[in-house]
């Protein structure tokens, strides 16, 4: 009998075996001892991972303009403009450790850190492009080709918040992008920077249609899970983690989460989250942020197939008919795409 075949990543992960790679990769030499969980969380969500932009849209037969603006503070941000023949735009970003492209998950030396397998971010891009949709899609500070911010600092959306308002600002500022009727879709820490930014600075999104959260995430729901995977005590390890964030960010653990900036997303929202996700505690932590969305027109889209955290990043380039269907509710998709038609069956 042929094994059924799976998407990459959908194949659910040991968590000893993820918990063996931590132990053999981050070395316990912090002078104060620290598990080395804690050290391995604390360096993630101080600096994160530039990554390589392995691949272009031109491999998967997009054309594709590049192009670069700045921050809202003047950090300069890579993107590419895809075309599409249409009067609909969306403005894409991305989460921790990724770029524009995805995240080369099969390559040395990140085929160790989340579960050995790429993700590719194209195919998604495709669908949405031959949905009707022109994309803007940029790195942020720190990750992939843009300018290194802050010393290198993460903030998981406090610093990132300002190259979403850049991005806006960007499409805005182009004769042919500035009247498009505009969506964001933002994943993970690009996810907590849309909404730190919708709360900071609302009068930059006035004109935002509709919104697509993919995986948005507390920090601190991170070492929870963690410290129950090692059956430590969860409150301890959050706060020697803090701590370490402290020393190496000035950041606060309990601040690193986009739940209080929640109730001034207005936008109608679609947030998608794995519910099984063995790094967090995925289920609580996204029903919390979710409830928490000010938009009155919501929906919560669950992710089933594996617990693998990257699994997600992948699930809608191989099933699209929910985020393409979203956008076309909200922003005139399937309206004009249907009056497209009838127009060429039009007699001259």
């Amino acid at each position: 009998m042929t094994a059924a075949k799976h998407d990459l990543g959908e194949n659910d992960v040991l968590i000893t075996d993820v918990l063996k790679n931590i132990g053999e990769t981050v070395v316990d030499s912090v002078s104060h001892k620290l598990h080395p969980m804690i050290e391995a969380y604390a360096q993630m969500f101080a600096h994160g991972a530039r990554t390589p932009v392995l691949r272009r849209p031109s491999d998967i037969g997009l054309e594709y303009e590049e192009v670069f603006f700045p921050s809202l503070d003047g950090i300069p941000l890579e993107a590419w403009l895809i075309p599409a023949d249409s009067d609909r735009l969306l403005i894409v970003n991305h989460p921790m450790t990724c770029n524009r492209y995805g995240f080369p998950g099969h390559l040395p030396p990140w085929n160790t850190m989340f579960g050995g397998f790429e993700v590719n971010f194209l195919p998604e891009l495709k669908h949405l492009h031959d949905a009707g949709y022109n994309i803007l899609t940029y790195d942020l500070r720190n990750h992939g080709q843009s300018g290194q911010a802050n010393g290198g600092i993460s903030g998981l959306g406090l610093l990132e918040c300002r190259d979403v308002v850049g991005s806006v600002r960007y499409a805005r500022s182009r004769q042919d992008l500035a009247s498009m009727t505009t969506g964001l879709y933002s994943r993970c820490m690009g996810g907590n920077s849309t909404v730190i930014a919708l709360a900071k600075w609302p009068e930059e999104f006035t004109h935002i249609q509709a919104l697509v959260l993919l995986n948005v995430v507390s920090g601190k729901t991170f070492i929870v899970r963690g410290a129950q995977n090692l059956h430590l005590d969860p409150e301890k390890e959050a706060h020697k983690l803090d701590e370490r964030l402290r020393e190496l960010t000035g950041f606060r653990l309990d601040e690193e989460t986009p739940l209080p900036y929640a109730p001034q997303v207005k936008v109608p929202t679609l947030m998608a989250q794995l519910r099984r996700d063995f790094l967090i505690e995925g289920e609580k932590d996204g029903q919390a942020i979710f409830d928490a969305l000010g938009a009155q027109e919501k929906e919560l889209l669950w992710i089933e197939e594996s617990n693998q955290r990257f699994y997600a990043y992948n699930y809608f380039g191989q099933h699209p008919e929910r985020l393409v269907g979203w956008f076309n509710q909200h922003m005139g998709g399937a309206a004009q795409l249907h009056r497209s038609k009838e127009s060429l069956a039009e007699p001259v």
